[in-house]
């Protein structure tokens, strides 16, 4: 579905960029992250905090979002899951699949809710 990936190179390329100001424009204020070990939930000033620290030390070297799976849509929602892969400037490679629920403000498309998947329901999904 060409609204997730344009949503979705835009995420990649904000963040790669490390323009903290597009990034998080693409991101809902009220955002909530379930499933991020050791916190019941994230919200957006949470995220914001954490780019804040990696975004100028260009900590990502790579970011990418592979076999997204449209679970639902509607003219303005789209939940998808998708394989997370990012690699850090140290070399670690991390891989993680992920649902993401994507709502339409005005023009523009924002993610309202995100969750990292257990890896057995990532397997389960053909995630991983």
């Amino acid at each position: 579905m060409k609204i997730v990936e344009d949503w979705l190179e835009r995420f990649v390329s904000t963040a790669l960029a490390g323009d903290l100001a597009a990034h998080m424009a693409m991101i809902s204020p009220d955002v909530l992250v379930f499933g991020v070990p050791g916190f019941d939930t994230l919200d957006f000033d949470d995220w914001y905090r954490q780019c804040e620290h990696e975004f100028p030390q260009r900590l990502l070297s790579d970011i990418g979002y592979s076999a997204p799976d449209i679970r639902t849509a509607s003219e303005d929602r789209v939940l998808f899951k998708a394989l997370e892969t990012t690699r850090t400037t140290d070399g670690s490679i991390s891989r993680q699949g992920v649902e993401m629920l994507l709502g339409r403000d005005g023009e523009d498309w924002k993610l309202h809710q995100m969750r990292l998947l257990s890896d057995d329901e990532a397997r389960h999904d053909g995630l991983l």
